[in-house]
């Protein structure tokens, strides 16, 4: 059912989430580059390793609450309306967008898991998922690794379309999720 008067914005809750979402991404990429900074085995690259997984995890436990957010809450609609192919187009991308938020933080602890490595999650120690397997943790660390650098695109792409739908296209689809009015 449709409402009669829909939304002309998204729930506080999922701006607040998307927001925070995109720095702990943004966090999370920039701990695992600024890393190779600093000797291997140091405090401050383990340090940076550290923090990339627990802002991983953390993305990993805000997704599902994202995800019950949208299934809870309408989605406004975007005025006026896009093309059925960038519809479609954009329903890809979140998919692929939340895909990446819980497979990547899965493939993080996997990794740890298999290499036998302590699961660090703000002060807690996480459960392995999997016994240690050297061979294992070296191919799920490749396909994080692959899957990373797609996510650079996958986010720029996502950035680029909400910029152009709203300087270029000059509709709400930007404006529905700022924090704003």
């Amino acid at each position: 059912m449709v409402p009669t008067n829909p939304p002309a914005h998204y729930a506080r809750i999922s701006i607040a989430l998307h927001w925070l979402m995109l720095v702990l991404l943004a966090s999370v990429y920039a701990l695992i580059e600024l890393r190779g900074l600093f000797p291997k085995d140091s405090a401050e690259r383990n340090l940076m390793k550290d923090l990339h997984f627990m802002f991983g995890l953390t993305v990993f436990v805000l997704v599902w609450l994202r995800l019950a957010m949208r299934l809870i809450n309408p989605t406004p609609p975007i005025t006026p309306k896009p093309p059925a192919w960038q519809t479609g187009l954009a329903h890809l991308v979140h998919l692929l967008l939340y895909l990446l938020m819980i497979g990547m933080p899965l493939a993080g602890w996997l990794i740890l898991s298999a290499a036998d490595k302590p699961i660090p999650f703000y002060g807690l120690e996480l459960p392995a998922l999997v016994g240690p397997d050297s061979d294992f943790a070296k191919f799920i660390k490749g396909w994080h690794e692959r899957v990373g650098g797609w996510g650079y695109w996958l986010i720029g792409l996502h950035a680029l379309a909400g910029l152009y739908h709203h300087y270029i296209k000059r509709d709400n689809t930007l404006v529905r999720m700022l924090p704003y009015k």
